[in-house]
């Protein structure tokens, strides 16, 4: 739509500048005199001129359009290739934590068990330690401690080798993902899920009676999904927004990625809606699709907002999480 009402717009402009040239040639050929036709004349090389100016202009402002254009696409591209990425390896992610913890509750299992039997046998050595230091057999001292070091060290290994295997399957299942979301990428699976769906009727199919269409406008005009009237009740609460102190700044800033993830998945719901339920253009469905994926860049640009924040007013935000002797005393060093 964009390229259309450019176009329009110098098909005007050419159209005038197409009459002004007629004009003056019309008035050059009722002149008489020389002087009359060579004014005409560089007149009219002036226009030329001016008009392959005009031409070499418009190139390179649409080369500079293409190229914004395709970088913007390319940045949208990227950061939905990122979150698909992120999505396929989450399950074997979560996975690989699950199996990490087992992994750590058995080896402390094992390692208060080698305690307990340690204990034990070290009773035992209470009377087998000086026996074995007077006839200097090592064999027969601190039984339970040596004990205790060779069980443990025994979990502790299987406990590395377990850990090892897991990370190796998490590391598979991640190269998986990321060949299945270039695999996506390439064939364009997510743009066909939005774009090659929506049917069109085979045949003519006849309007609704005019009472019953009225009617039906009159009530989905009533209780439509008026998106623009809560942005704009967001936009006069941010202005009117006056907060009790910073850490409700740090709350607000950390709770942006999921308030932009919510209005992320509007756009989403709204392109598969558009595709499959509303009576609408694919490129409609496209145009809203766009919009989820630019709005998922800034979804992760406001993850990087939150942890800035605490970096720069670390301090700051130390004397409110960790105050020294208590709040009250702290107050002392407020200027």
């Amino acid at each position: 739509m964009r390229t259309a009402a450019v176009q329009a717009r110098r098909q005007v402009a050419d159209a005038r500048r197409v009459a002004k040239a007629a004009d003056r040639t019309r008035s050059g050929a009722k002149a008489r005199g020389p002087a009359a036709r060579t004014l005409a004349k560089t007149m009219g090389k002036a226009a030329a001129i001016r008009d392959k100016a005009v031409g070499s202009a418009r190139s390179l402002r649409d080369r500079r359009a293409d190229r914004a254009v395709a970088e913007g696409r390319a940045g949208v591209q990227d950061a939905a290739h990122r979150q698909r990425v992120a999505a396929l390896k989450a399950p074997a992610q979560k996975a690989a934590r699950k199996a990490l913890r087992r992994s750590a509750l058995r080896f402390q299992a094992r390692r208060a068990t080698a305690a307990l039997l340690g204990v034990a046998l070290g009773t035992l050595g209470l009377v087998t330690t000086p026996l074995g230091r007077k006839l200097r057999w090592n064999w027969l001292q601190h039984p339970g401690r040596r004990l205790y070091r060779y069980l443990l060290g025994r979990a502790r290994a299987e406990r590395e080798a377990r850990d090892e295997q897991i990370r190796e399957e998490l590391d598979a299942d991640e190269t998986a993902a990321e060949e299945q979301a270039e695999t996506e990428r390439a064939e364009g699976i997510f743009g066909d899920r939005i774009r090659d769906r929506a049917q069109r009727p085979t045949k003519h199919v006849p309007a609704a009676p005019s009472s019953q269409g009225a009617h039906t406008m009159s009530t989905s005009h009533g209780s439509g999904f008026r998106f623009e009237e809560l942005a704009a009740e967001m936009e006069s609460a941010a202005q009117g927004y006056e907060p009790d102190g910073c850490m409700e700044i740090l709350s607000m800033v950390e709770g942006l990625p999921e308030a932009l993830a919510s209005v992320a998945n509007i756009m989403q719901i709204l392109a598969e809606r558009s595709d499959t339920e509303f009576p609408l253009e694919k490129e409609v469905a496209d145009g809203f699709a766009d919009i989820f994926g630019a709005l998922n860049s800034a979804t992760s640009v406001a993850e990087d907002l939150g942890p800035l924040f605490r970096k720069a007013h670390e301090q700051d935000i130390a004397r409110h999480e960790d105050p020294r002797n208590g709040h009250e005393a702290e107050k002392g060093w407020n200027v």
